[in-house]
């Protein structure tokens, strides 16, 4: 069986890094993707796509990522359930990210890792070393 899915978009916030117990980083973002084809208006419409990232990875986007950002994830569907906090049961629907590509090229005139991005479409895996 296959579970694969590769998105391109811009960040729609910044992305939030937050730590479990047992110290775990995590970082949810959210990847604005159009879609290829027009609506009956002639607009193209747009995805709100949650996507969350684990370990160096999330640190790594949390980092070199921000709003309004192009990205490029690959990842899998995950489908989970939680109950509130009034009881009520509720579905999440999110992209796991296994890898990232930093699409939006280097900003030269700001100034913090937040608005840093690495070099055009360098791949960053789970795996691999800060490659920067």
């Amino acid at each position: 069986m296959l579970n694969r899915v590769v998105l391109i978009g811009r960040l729609t916030r910044e992305p939030e890094l937050r730590y479990s117990p047992s110290g775990v980083a995590v970082t949810n973002f959210t990847l604005a993707v159009e879609r290829k084809f027009k609506n009956a208006q002639g607009e193209k419409e747009t995805d709100f796509i949650p996507c969350v990232a684990f370990k160096q990875l999330a640190e790594l986007v949390a980092n070199y990522l921000s709003k309004g950002k192009l990205a490029s994830v690959d990842g899998r569907i995950q489908v989970r359930t939680y109950n509130d906090k009034d009881g009520q049961k509720r579905w999440v629907t999110e992209i796991v990210v296994e890898d990232v590509h930093f699409l939006s090229p280097k900003d030269a005139s700001s100034s913090g890792a937040s608005n840093s991005s690495s070099s055009l479409g360098h791949e960053v895996n789970l795996d691999d070393d800060i490659p920067f």
